[in-house]
């Protein structure tokens, strides 16, 4: 019976994941479920599975260094959301991948290549991945695009107050209201300015240009208030240094 093990930082995707291959492929047993790279390296050498579905961007090693360690002892599929270029040379290396949101037709063309490989060595991905990891260069995000009916909304990154990871999306909360997305928050912290935009919450990144004052509030921890809106943000004791000076 083949085995699998699922790293991917979001447990509710994580959980989709796990559903959907135990319909479409019944016969595949997952030996474990990670969330972090570190995680995924300590069950991959304990458990030895057949297939590895990586998320690229998680916390510790990356799929793409977790991909980089284990070499040619697994198949892989990453799991990626909007890294055209990623996506661009996962095709190219003929290397299978999926994109967030999970989508189940693409999943089962996924299962399909990797049953019919199962029989051979595991490819060497290591050009590869080499390719990825220097990459074109990252630029700062400018905007973000939002579908909103049949209209796309762009929301320059100057308006945006916070971000708020909220179940599978994340909300991108402006002075006037909120629009939800599918990019995952560390994927968007990625090509934010960190000079402007600061991680107070494992789940809120906040434009610090939209923040209005800093206060302790009644719990002990600090508050944000913000310029244009009406509620405060709670920072985490983790990033309550960033705001020592203020």
């Amino acid at each position: 019976m083949p085995t699998a093990l699922i790293a991917e930082d979001e447990p509710l995707l994580a959980a989709e994941l796990r559903e959907e291959l135990a319909r479409l492929w019944p016969e595949l047993a997952i030996c474990a479920v990670a969330h972090d790279g570190h995680a995924a390296l300590h069950a991959i050498e304990q458990h030895r599975p057949d297939v590895l579905f990586l998320d690229v961007q998680m916390p510790g090693p990356t799929g793409i260094e977790v991909a980089r360690v284990t070499g040619v002892r697994a198949h892989v599929v990453f799991i990626t959301a909007f890294d055209h270029y990623a996506v661009q040379a996962f095709e190219e290396g003929a290397v299978d991948y999926l994109l967030k949101p999970l989508d189940t037709s693409r999943l089962a063309r996924a299962v399909h290549r990797v049953r019919e490989r199962l029989h051979r060595p595991p490819a060497d991905l290591s050009r590869l991945l080499d390719q990825i990891r220097q990459g074109p260069g990252t630029e700062r995000l400018r905007w973000i695009t939002v579908l909103n009916g049949r209209e796309i909304r762009l929301i320059t990154v100057e308006d945006i107050c916070y971000f708020r990871a909220d179940s599978k999306y994340v909300a991108v909360v402006t002075a006037d209201g909120e629009a939800l997305i599918s990019t995952p928050l560390q994927d968007l912290v990625a090509r934010l300015d960190p000079a402007t935009f600061w991680r107070i919450h494992r789940g809120t990144v906040v434009n610090v240009d939209a923040v209005h004052s800093v206060r302790r509030g009644v719990s002990g921890r600090l508050e944000l208030r913000l310029k244009q809106r009406p509620e405060t943000l709670r920072v985490s004791s983790a990033y309550a240094h960033l705001f020592k000076h203020m």
